[in-house]
């Protein structure tokens, strides 16, 4: 059955962006090897990739384009080639390739999804699709990229969260570049 993960980067003060949504501070040098070799490891993971509509938005802008492609081959490639879900009450068609789009109910959709055959799925991004589905107890790992900065206000991955969440550390990795991975499953 598959399994169902999260990854985002986060400021340290806990937010996936700023106060008027801009994620600009989470990216990181082009020229970081031993970051790059990280997310090229990561997209290269197989699986499908599941959105909100917020987050795909933010993704067919970027990770289709030539200047992708040459920025970052290795993500861009697995990014495009991955099969991806997108949640969204409000769009009518997808137009990224590979993406299959759902205007029902998340928890349903995904309790759905893992009870079948099928890859492995990491929700990027998409705050209130991780809040819906982590209040629903479907997500097996929370990997998070603590990323050295403070925005002071913004959007949490953890908004619609009614209860408290237990969660065990399973890893982390410090990066040259500030940034730290922590990896958590549920408790």
């Amino acid at each position: 059955m598959p399994k169902l993960a999260v990854f985002n980067l986060v400021s340290l003060d806990g937010y996936i962006a700023d106060r008027n949504g801009d994620m600009s501070w989470a990216h990181k040098d082009p020229h970081d090897a031993e970051w790059n070799a990280f997310t090229s490891s990561n997209a290269s993971g197989g699986g499908a990739l599941v959105f909100g509509r917020v987050t795909y938005d933010l993704m067919v802008k970027w990770w289709p384009t030539p200047q992708a492609a040459q920025a970052m081959p290795a993500v861009a490639a697995g990014m495009n080639a991955a099969p991806k879900l997108v949640f969204s009450r409000t769009m009518k068609q997808a137009s990224w390739q590979n993406t299959r789009l759902v205007n029902g109910d998340p928890a349903a959709e995904m309790r759905r999804l893992k009870q079948g055959p099928g890859p492995d799925m990491v929700i990027l991004g998409s705050g209130s699709i991780v809040g819906q589905l982590a209040e629903a107890g479907l997500i097996d790992s929370y990997q998070v990229a603590v990323s050295p900065v403070v925005l002071g206000k913004g959007k949490t991955m953890f908004e619609t969260v009614t209860h408290q969440l237990a969660l065990r550390l399973t890893g982390s990795r410090a990066f040259g570049n500030g940034t730290v991975v922590l990896t958590y499953q549920p408790a």
